[in-house]
């Protein structure tokens, strides 16, 4: 099955490159990767295009003009680019294990979407990564982690699960299993049916206000948290604001509340706009 993955990006070309670098040893092949870019300068682009070509992966890169945190937009004008029936939802800080997009593909389903998770790194480690701890895979080695800053922690389970175990804690997790932007996927003609992501919505929960549009039109959720594992790379969150974030959450209750399928901001609205 091929599949389109969508990841957003902002001016954070060496962290960009070391996801991309993942991507470029994945078991599954058969993929696009769109690159929804919210204003980055010419270095991104620069790092785009050398990767594409020392690799051979077929990338898009899909910019917009950097007027503020616009990640609904360019996530929207990122959909409207996919080629493919599938479409796995990432982040470029989230560097994928080499089965990620194995698994999203493996555990696709009709009438439901797929929900990760991400393990956090400290900034120590995330600077120790290198391209070769990527290909070879290392940096997923839990005592690699340990050695280059990782502290121990319940949550580290996540990385040395078996697929037998994964199924089960998949099974057992208390955790909601909302729509996670930075490991998530879903079908298109589920995602256009919703209308895409509410552009009324900064930083701050828009991923799990879609998925939530998603169950309101009888999408069911599915967790991938122990199986499609990516690491996540620190930075720093100067676009977080604890209003913009209330605000997301109250849109988001209203969803809720009301069984909103539609957003009135979405593909559609951009593509009347365009």
């Amino acid at each position: 099955m091929k599949l389109s993955v969508i990841m957003t990006t902002y001016n954070s070309p060496e962290w960009l490159e070391k996801v991309l670098w993942g991507y470029s040893v994945q078991t599954h092949n058969d993929f696009e990767l769109v690159i929804g870019d919210d204003g980055s300068t010419e270095e991104t682009r620069e790092v785009i295009d050398r990767i594409r070509e020392e690799t051979g992966m077929t990338i898009k890169h899909v910019w917009q003009e950097d007027k503020g945190f616009r990640k609904c937009r360019i996530l929207n004008k990122s959909i409207v680019e996919v080629e493919s029936e599938y479409v796995v939802f990432t982040d470029g800080d989230c560097i994928p294990r080499k089965d990620f997009l194995e698994v999203h593909a493996k555990e696709a389903e009709p009438g439901r979407y797929l929900s990760g998770g991400y393990h956090k790194l400290p900034m120590s480690t995330s600077q120790t990564i290198t391209r070769d701890d990527i290909v070879s895979g290392r940096c997923f080695d839990l005592n690699w982690l340990k050695e280059n800053g990782l502290k121990s922690s319940y949550k580290n389970s996540k990385l040395t699960a078996t697929p037998l175990k994964a199924k089960i804690f998949n099974t057992l997790t208390p955790t909601a299993c909302n729509f996670k932007g930075s490991n998530g996927s879903a079908w298109l003609e589920d995602i256009l049916a919703v209308n895409g992501f509410d552009e009324r919505m900064p930083w701050g929960g828009l991923d799990r206000e879609f998925g939530v549009r998603l169950i309101n039109s009888g999408i069911k959720p599915k967790h991938v948290r122990y199986n499609a594992i990516v690491i996540h790379l620190d930075h720093k969150r100067g676009y977080k604001d604890p209003e913009l974030v209330a605000a997301n959450k109250a849109l988001r209750v209203g969803s809720e509340k009301e069984k909103t399928k539609v957003t009135p901001c979405g593909i559609k609205q951009l593509e009347a706009s365009e």
